[in-house]
């Protein structure tokens, strides 16, 4: 395997080919692997940054870092957070979130951070420093919690 690569780009800066790999692993993801039928262009992407990170021209991992006001009114959030099954023991989540937040505290300066979080990942998203703020709720018609980072 080769050397895992990180890249942060503005939805105007990537290319054709960058944004289609980052869609068509979001698809594989949240469409096919979690047996979900969303609608996964939400307009937000327009307005976010991309953090992903690539392994041999592949996609590993993937979040959009969204500004306030978009998501949520009051902090920026980390959403769409995603690892390609093939690369999921290499713990490339972890540093996925870990780069997210750096990337939201040097761009927004701020370590406020409220996200939409799947339930069954509390614990993981917990270990990044987030509480849980609400009751369980259905999105998408999967379990889910608002978790806010102080």
């Amino acid at each position: 395997m080769e050397e895992i690569v990180w890249h942060y780009k503005a939805f105007d800066d990537l290319t054709a080919k960058e944004l289609y790999k980052i869609i068509q692993l979001r698809n594989e993801v949240f469409v096919i692997e979690q047996d979900c039928i969303y609608q996964d262009c939400d307009g937000k992407d327009l307005v976010c940054g991309h953090l992903w990170a690539t392994v041999d021209g592949e996609v590993a991992a993937y979040s959009r870092i969204v500004p306030k006001g978009f998501s949520y009114e009051n902090e920026p959030s980390i959403g769409r957070v995603i690892s390609n099954q093939k690369f999921r023991r290499f713990g490339f989540g972890k540093q996925l979130m870990k780069n997210s937040i750096q990337v939201i505290e040097n761009q927004f300066k701020t370590s406020a951070i409220r996200i939409s979080a799947q339930a069954y990942l509390k614990e993981f998203y917990s270990s990044f420093g987030f509480e849980q703020v609400s009751e369980e709720y259905l999105e998408d018609d999967i379990p889910h919690i608002e978790m806010l980072r102080k």
